[in-house]
Parts: C-alpha cells; sequence; structure tokens
C-alpha cells in the first residue's frame, strides 16, 4: 500500500515538474514575442528575394550567407526587444494580459534579463563578423529598441510612430543593401506603415484605462474618443489613397494587384465597423487588419513565385 502510494506521489512530482518546464519555456516564448520574430522572419525573406533582390538567382540567395547573417541579427535583435519590452511592461500586462503574465510569472524576471543580453551579445557579435556598417546598424537598432520600452512608449504620438518605425527598420536595411529605391516599392512601404499605425492606435484603445493608470500617453486616453476614431479612420482612407495610387501609377500586377484591389474593400469594411466604435468592432478591426498584412506577405510570395517562373 505504501509502495504505491509513494509511486502516486513521485508520478505526481514527475508531472507537476514537466506541467512546471512546460510553462517556463511557454512563458519565455510568449515574453520574447517568438511568434511575431517567426512571421517578421517570414516576411523578411519573401520581401528580400521577390521585392528588394531582384536579380540574384534563387541559388546565389540561398549562399548568400551574408544576407542569412543579417535576417538572423535580425531575429535575435526582435526577440531581445521583445523581452525588453515586456520587462518594462510588465506591471501594464499584468491587467490588460492576465493569461500571458501568469505563464511568464513562471520565469523569474532575472532570467529574462539575462536572456536579453544573451540575445543582444549574440546579435551584435555576429553583425561584428559581416561589416562594420552592420554592427552599427543593429546597435542603432537595438538600442533605440530599449529606449522605445524605457522612454518612448510613454510619449502621444512619438510611441505609435516610434513602435512601426522600428518595426519596418529591418525592411529598411534589406532595401539599402540591396539599394532598391523604386516609387513602387516607396508606396508599398507607405501601406505598410499606415496600416500597422492604424494597428497600433486601435489597440491603444482597447488599453485606454490600464495606459492612463500607468503613465502612457496615447492618443486614445488624450484626446476624446471623437477625435481618436476620426484620426484612425483618416488613416485607413489615406492607405485607401496609397492602395490606389499602387494600383494607378506603379504598374503593379499580378496577385499583388488583386491584393491592393481587394484591400479597398477591406478597409471600407474596417470603416464600417469603426464607425459603431464599440470594443467589439476594435477587435474586430484590428485582427482583420493584422490578417491582411500576413494575406500581403503571401501575395508577395505567390507573385515573386510567378514572376520567376
Amino acid at each position: 500500500m505504501n509502495s504505491e502510494k509513494e509511486t502516486f506521489q513521485e508520478k505526481n512530482f514527475v508531472s507537476k515538474s514537466l506541467f512546471y518546464r512546460l510553462s517556463q519555456f511557454v512563458g519565455f516564448l510568449l515574453g520574447a514575442r517568438f511568434f511575431v520574430a517567426i512571421l517578421l522572419t517570414f516576411a523578411l525573406y519573401v520581401s528580400t528575394f521577390f521585392l528588394f533582390n531582384q536579380e540574384e538567382s534563387f541559388r546565389n540567395f540561398v549562399f548568400d550567407f551574408k544576407v542569412h547573417g543579417i535576417i538572423f541579427c535580425t531575429v535575435l535583435s526582435i526577440l531581445a526587444g521583445g523581452i525588453i519590452n515586456q520587462f518594462y511592461d510588465f506591471e501594464k500586462d499584468h491587467i490588460i494580459k492576465p493569461f500571458r503574465t501568469r505563464i511568464q510569472s513562471f520565469i523569474k524576471q532575472k532570467y529574462f534579463l539575462y536572456a536579453y543580453l544573451a540575445l543582444t551579445v549574440i546579435s551584435l557579435g555576429v553583425a561584428s563578423f559581416i561589416s562594420y556598417r552592420v554592427l552599427i546598424f543593429f546597435i542603432v537598432y537595438q538600442f533605440f529598441m530599449w529606449f522605445y520600452s524605457h522612454k518612448l512608449s510613454r510619449i502621444l504620438i512619438v510611441n505609435n510612430l516610434t513602435f512601426v518605425s522600428l518595426t519596418l527598420y529591418p525592411f529598411f536595411g534589406m532595401m539599402v543593401y540591396y539599394e532598391t529605391f523604386s516609387k513602387k516599392v516607396l508606396l508599398m512601404a507607405i501601406f505598410l506603415f499606415l496600416i500597422l499605425l492604424c494597428i497600433d492606435i486601435v489597440k491603444d484603445t482597447l488599453t485606454k484605462r490600464a495606459d492612463n493608470v500607468f503613465g502612457y500617453r496615447t492618443i486614445p486616453n488624450s484626446l476624446k474618443d471623437k477625435t481618436s476614431k476620426s484620426i484612425i479612420i483618416f488613416l485607413i482612407i489615406l492607405t485607401m489613397a496609397v492602395s490606389m495610387k499602387l494600383i494607378a501609377k506603379t504598374g503593379i500586377s499580378g496577385f499583388m494587384s488583386y491584393y491592393f484591389s481587394a484591400g479597398l474593400f477591406v478597409m471600407i469594411f474596417c470603416i464600417y465597423l469603426l464607425l459603431n466604435y464599440t470594443k467589439r468592432s476594435k477587435f474586430i478591426t484590428i485582427n482583420i487588419l493584422r490578417f491582411w498584412v500576413f494575406i500581403g506577405i503571401l501575395s508577395m510570395l505567390l507573385n515573386g513565385i510567378e514572376g520567376k517562373l
């Protein structure tokens, strides 16, 4: 009887230990925004090969270790940025993301900081082997990611512009690396910037109270609801104007032309949702815009494959 009891206790201890380790692992992935990093990595590879790199063959691209090194440094920097951001936003996340913070609580904050330092050092170390220019590029990138979390995320308007700019910073680096400067690329960058800006401002409307409590000055908690709604709708209309410019003036074709054409109807539907300005309509709008960004990446991939065949 005692041996059966001891066996049961041992099994119970092992299961608890496995659950604890799994929770730690999941908590780290969420804290580092691992899944966001995967999506950005996919987007970087797709845009690099099919948009910025228009002359190099697929074989040469695969064996271009300098490009892979830059993307690897970017991924590590994004993971490090996610960790330092959750470190500064930990108290606010307790309110707006209780499930995630509960999972992250299985890991002490000091271990997140150790991971942040390790990822930063490895990223800069690899960058230094590529070239001094790449090293400077990532020093600037990582500094502003830390500075955003430490200071800029609390400053009105600057927080939104900085967040979106940091999201697009690696793509700008690839554009400079391949010296791909064209009207089409510029308009596509503006289009993506505006969509991400809309997502970030709408997200702030959902965390308005928590932002106010912890001293984050955002458009929704600094301006009236009517003004905030007008700004978001204006940005969406501006995004539609950029889409029409892309379709009419750049000769864009294939899946990307269908994407920007269909996007006009998506934007109109988002405006319709925002006119209600309820929590549910704002939540749906965010997810529609996020999904549409992902569809854009897939459209670029399919368009690129069609062009290479």
